[in-house]
C-alpha cells in the first residue's frame, strides 16, 4: 500500500511538472510568429532535409583541435522515425587518402548541420528540444553564428551559444556569447545546473535563446537563468548582435575544452534532437 501510494505521488508529481513546463513554454511563444522549424518526423533512416540544413564535411579541427571527421552520411545524421533527428559518433577505421584529419588519419566521424544561406534571422525566439550524450570527449552544442562571417570572419561575426556541454560536466551546460575582444575562452557567459542536480543526459530538455536589439536571455525548459546586455562586456568591446545569425547543431569529439575520449567513452554514442523552432520578436 505504501508502495503504491510513492507511485501515485510520483506520477501526481510528474504531471504537474510536466503542465508547469507547457504552461511556461505556451507563455514564451503564444504572441509570437514561427519563422523556422523542423520537427524531424520523415521517416527512419532518411537523410537531413537539406531545404533547411546543409551537413558540412572535413576534420580541419574546427578551430578547437576537434578529432571528428564531419559527414554527410546518413551513417551520421538521420531521422530515427521515431520523431527525432540523431547526430551519431562513430569511431572508424577510416582510409587516410578520403578523411583526412589535422592530425592525421582521422579515428571518429560525427555531423555538423547549418542553416547558412538557408535560414536566418535578427532578433526572436530559437529554441531546440534536445536529449545530449553521455561520456569523455563528447561535446554538444546548438548555437548560431553571424550571416556575415565570410566577409568579417570570426569573432567580428558573433556567435551565441544556445547550449553547450561537455561529457566529463554531465550535470552543467553553458550559455555564452563570443565575440571581437571576448572570444573563445574569453567568451561571456554562464553555466547552469538542473534544480535536482540531475545529468542532463538522462532525459529530453528544451533550450532557447530569446534575442531582443540589446539584450539576451537563456533558458531550460522555460526556466530563465542568465540575460547579457553590452553592460556585460569588457569596456571598449563591441556588441556584435544587431544582424542576422543562422543556426548549428553539433556532435563534436575531443577538442581544447571537450577533452579527449578515454576508456570510460563508449561509441557510439547520440545526441537526439525532437525539433527545432525559431518565432519571431513578440
Amino acid at each position: 500500500m505504501k508502495n503504491d501510494l510513492l507511485q501515485i505521488h510520483f506520477v501526481a508529481y510528474l504531471l504537474v511538472s510536466l503542465l508547469t513546463f507547457c504552461s511556461i513554454a505556451s507563455a514564451q511563444t503564444e504572441k509570437r510568429k514561427l519563422t523556422f522549424g523542423d520537427e524531424f518526423n520523415d521517416a527512419k533512416d532518411s537523410p537531413i532535409d537539406d531545404n533547411k540544413w546543409t551537413a558540412e564535411i572535413g576534420g580541419k579541427g574546427w578551430g578547437n583541435q576537434e578529432l571528428q571527421y564531419y559527414t554527410n552520411s546518413t551513417e551520421n545524421a538521420f531521422h530515427d522515425g521515431k520523431g527525432s533527428l540523431v547526430i551519431k559518433v562513430l569511431e572508424k577505421d577510416l582510409p587516410e587518402d578520403v578523411f583526412k584529419c589535422w592530425y592525421g588519419k582521422c579515428k571518429y566521424t560525427s555531423a555538423r548541420l547549418i542553416t547558412k544561406g538557408k535560414f536566418d534571422q535578427k532578433y526572436g525566439r530559437f529554441e531546440a528540444r534536445i536529449k545530449i550524450p553521455r561520456g569523455q570527449g563528447m561535446w554538444s552544442a546548438f548555437w548560431m553564428l553571424g550571416n556575415d562571417i565570410d566577409k568579417v570572419g570570426w569573432s567580428k561575426c558573433g556567435e551565441i551559444d544556445i547550449l553547450e556541454n561537455i561529457g566529463r560536466e554531465p550535470k552543467t551546460i553553458h550559455g555564452t556569447i563570443h565575440g571581437p575582444g571576448y572570444e573563445g575562452a574569453k567568451g561571456i557567459g554562464t553555466a547552469y545546473k538542473l534544480a535536482d542536480n540531475s545529468v542532463f543526459a538522462d532525459n529530453f530538455h528544451v533550450y532557447a535563446v530569446e534575442w531582443e536589439k540589446d539584450k539576451i536571455e537563456w533558458f531550460v525548459d522555460g526556466k530563465l537563468y542568465q540575460t547579457l546586455t553590452n553592460k556585460n562586456l569588457p569596456k571598449g568591446k563591441k556588441w556584435v548582435y544587431d544582424h542576422p545569425f543562422f543556426l548549428l547543431l553539433n556532435l563534436a569529439i575531443g577538442g581544447n575544452w571537450g577533452g579527449v575520449p578515454d576508456k570510460t567513452t563508449i561509441f557510439p554514442e547520440v545526441m537526439l534532437i525532437d525539433y527545432v523552432r525559431v518565432y519571431g520578436e513578440k
